[in-house]
């Protein structure tokens, strides 16, 4: 009609909402912000901070994540397109993030004549190949830090700081470092000739060398040179409480130190040893910032890379973290002595092979310096089975197999369903007295307001639940990654199953970890079950003063994060300074006793029972709830019956509460069972699997897999789909099947077989 406007078809609506959408789709792109991971803390995070602050461009969503999960988040993030655009991580990383395409080239990142500015190996270490794969930013290594309080004049050799061990104060230790990390222990090895990955990417930690650096090490410790088992943090504390003479960490470590600590501090190379007359020769690790694939492609993340790896950004992170520069042009003050003991240091370093195999060799290495320094074996032996787990864990990969029988199998289960549904239809169709398709129809119709309260459930579920476990069971059916990704079939489950070809019952062996598990399991359990019952029934007193302070106490320790419990339990079973040892010292002050510390993680009985331990702690209040809800449900009547009747106190409990609160502990021992099994938590933080994987549980060594063992996925999402085969397995026939008298109360007041009501009988039976 005239005067009145026609509205565009749907179509060409739709034709043009969606080439709009197209045309700002790069605007949109474009005004996402720059991602950058980083794994800093303390001086060089706020250094980080600062930089990135002054970059004049994109916002930058800057993220810091911990250390120790910095490969795997890479590795899950960046080929799903979630990752970061630039991240900031060591050289020797490189090789594996190129075979699993998380970096690429740096491109036009690098400044014009860049390549005159970089000092030393810098641009070495993260050239591959010709092209540069990262921009450096610093490059680390260890050395000596000097507690001048304690100590005037810097040792020439490592021996000279042994003979301290008399001349200082009660409680300090001449040296203080990680000496079961095999990092750490690399300066030492170094001075001995040996090495942790040869030319040929094979296990070099072996050999007469390597053995005399561990002796030297174990003599050490048994002298109280060096503190045994002390971690970063205990090193850190030891030295900032002034009970550590001597010091080798890296840069790093100064950001950790407090101010007066920081001011008796002196920085000096490490030295030699003298029985071999070599100077202890650390890793060096060259950090810089590296472009993700999709990062390479935004000019605007280039621009930041160059930014970050620029001369201002390195005079800042001197001025704030005191790291030692890798350019030229950025003036080091003269007489920073700091700067200068770490740039000597570097000279005689070893620039960290960049091979993924080096990955491999950090498991290992560490379990066999933590054996021979516990006593638990000598270095040969030690090192042995280190090199034998290098090469199980670097042996090839099974061979490619053919789809066919997975075809096979999936389409006689297609066909065996697509049957089934015809045997059905034609059995509705011949059944006279099922209802007829208008009445089924209205029956729908009036049930799907129902349907529509639990579709978002059943879909939430579909999500979260079953597609992961597909694809968990997808995954395991596969090995290798990246261009090496292979179908494999059975192949996995057949290398767990058959213990990789070596003893059934092996050090970590599927079936000796089996039976940890179930060990681990069953012993949880019983501790629940019996302190949450034991506590329930005390605190459903009511003749119990305080009961809500009680209860409220008693649920603390299952309110309290997993991971912060279990950090502190470790804490308190640590040999020389646990408050379990403490314990034992005020034990033996008072009563005149001589009763030793005890090296809990040395044993698999005194590492295991610091596991329980923990986990019991955990473990009990969820019992003491469920029991205590369960209690109030007891007739009072029935009790007082019983009591007439005289019955004494255990035989009531034993015939009439139990009895009762027994349909409700059920479930609640079946889900503590499947937590229980999967505790990974208390296992990875308390014991770490110590001593030599004893300890570990079917979880913790499926993660081990996956993360420490060469990010071997499918190996990994093989043990999990066994685990969820035994728990399907095991929770399908757990059932109270006892029917005791007083399991069931109907409504009607009788037993549901007609007989007397189940408190009556429960009465009766007392």
């Amino acid at each position: 009609m005239p005067g009145r406007r026609r509205t565009p078809p749907a179509p060409a609506l739709t034709a043009a909402a969606l080439a709009a959408l197209l045309l700002l789709l790069p605007a949109l792109a474009a005004a996402a912000p720059i991602r950058l991971w980083h794994a800093y803390r303390d001086d060089e995070a706020r250094a980080l901070g600062a930089i990135v602050a002054a970059f004049k461009g994109e916002e930058v969503e800057l993220l810091a994540l911990p250390f120790d999960a910095y490969a795997s988040k890479l590795q899950a993030a960046v080929p799903m397109g979630e990752g970061p655009d630039l991240f900031i991580d060591a050289h020797e990383r490189l090789g594996d993030y190129r075979a699993r395409k998380l970096v690429a080239p740096v491109g036009d990142a690098l400044e014009p004549g860049g390549e005159a500015v970089f000092q030393g190996p810098a641009l070495a270490a993260v050239r591959q190949e010709g092209e540069i794969f990262g921009l450096p930013i610093s490059q680390k290594c260890m050395a000596l830090y000097m507690n001048t309080a304690l100590v005037r004049e810097a040792p020439a050799y490592l021996e000279d700081i042994a003979a301290l061990a008399g001349a200082l104060p009660q409680g300090v230790y001449p040296l203080a470092y990680e000496a079961s990390n095999a990092y750490a222990h690399m300066p030492i090895l170094a001075a001995f000739g040996g090495t942790m990955l040869d030319e040929d990417d094979q296990f070099g930690f072996v050999g007469p060398g390597p053995e005399r650096s561990l002796e030297l090490v174990r003599s050490l410790i048994a002298r109280r040179v060096v503190p045994e088992d002390a971690n970063g943090a205990l090193v850190t504390d030891l030295y900032n409480t002034n009970r550590a003479a001597f010091a080798i960490s890296g840069p790093w470590f100064v950001g950790g130190l407090n101010d007066e600590a920081k001011r008796r501090s002196r920085v000096v190379p490490l030295p030699k040893v003298r029985e071999t007359g070599q100077p202890m020769r650390p890793f060096m690790t060259v950090e810089a910032v590296m472009l993700s694939p999709q990062g390479a492609q935004r000019a605007e993340a280039r621009a930041l890379a160059r930014h970050i790896a620029g001369a201002a950004a390195a005079a800042t992170r001197l001025e704030v973290a005191r790291t030692p520069p890798v350019r030229s042009d950025v003036a080091v003050p003269a007489d920073d002595a700091f700067i200068a003991a770490f740039a000597e240091q570097a000279k005689v370093a070893i620039p960290m092979p960049t091979s993924p195999a080096m990955r491999s060799t950090w498991e290992p290495a560490a379990r066999a310096i933590r054996k021979v320094l516990r006593g638990d074996a000598s270095p040969e032996v030690a090192l042995s089975e280190a090199k034998h787990r290098f090469d199980d864990v670097r042996r090839p990969l099974p061979p490619p197999a053919s789809p066919a029988p997975l075809l096979l199998v999936l389409g006689a289960l297609a066909l065996a369903l697509v049957l089934r549904w015809v045997v059905a239809a034609k059995r509705a169709v011949s059944d006279p007295t099922r209802p007829t398709r208008p009445t089924l129809r209205r029956a729908l119709d009036r049930s799907l307001p129902a349907y529509k309260y639990v579709a978002h459930a059943v879909v939430a579920i579909g999500v979260l639940v079953m597609v992961p476990l597909v694809i968990g069971a997808a995954t395991s059916l596969f090995a290798g990654s990246g261009e090496s990704l292979r179908y494999v079939g059975l192949a996995n489950f057949i290398s767990i199953l058959t213990a990789r070809g070596g003893p059934l019952f092996a050090s970590g062996s599927f079936y000796l970890v089996l039976a940890v598990t179930v060990l681990w399991t069953a012993v949880n359990l019983f501790f629940h079950v019996l302190l949450g019952v034991s506590l329930a029934l005390l605190l459903h007193r009511p003749t119990l003063r305080l009961r809500a302070l009680y209860r409220v106490l008693l649920i603390v320790p299952w309110a309290v994060p997993s991971y912060v419990t279990a950090l502190s339990w470790k804490g308190m079973f640590h040999r020389q300074f646990g408050a379990v040892t403490g314990l034992i010292e005020a034990v033996n002050s008072a009563f005149g006793t001589s009763i030793e510390p005890i090296a809990w993680f040395s044993s698999f009985t005194t590492a295991f029972t610091a596991n329980v331990t923990t986990n019991v702690w955990l473990g009990f209040p969820f019992m003491m709830v469920v029991t205590l809800g369960a209690l109030t449900a007891v007739p009072e009547d029935v009790l007082e019956a019983a009591e007439v009747d005289g019955a004494t106190r255990w035989q009531r409990l034993w015939n009439i509460t139990l009895p009762l609160i027994r349909p409700v502990l059920a479930p609640a021992v079946t889900l503590g069972a499947i937590w229980t099994f999967n505790m990974f938590n208390v296992v990875f933080l308390v014991s770490g699997g110590d001593p030599d994987g004893t300890t570990d549980i079917l979880v913790s060594e499926a993660y081990r897999w996956a993360f420490t063992r060469e990010a071997q996925y499918g190996y990994a999402a093989a043990y999990s789909v066994l685990i969820f085969l035994l728990l399907t397995l095991a929770t399908r026939d757990w059932r109270w099947r006892r029917r005791t008298p007083g399991s069931y109360i109907p409504q009607g007041g009788g037993a549901a077989d007609g007989s007397a009501p189940a408190p009556v009988a429960a009465t009766e039976a007392v």
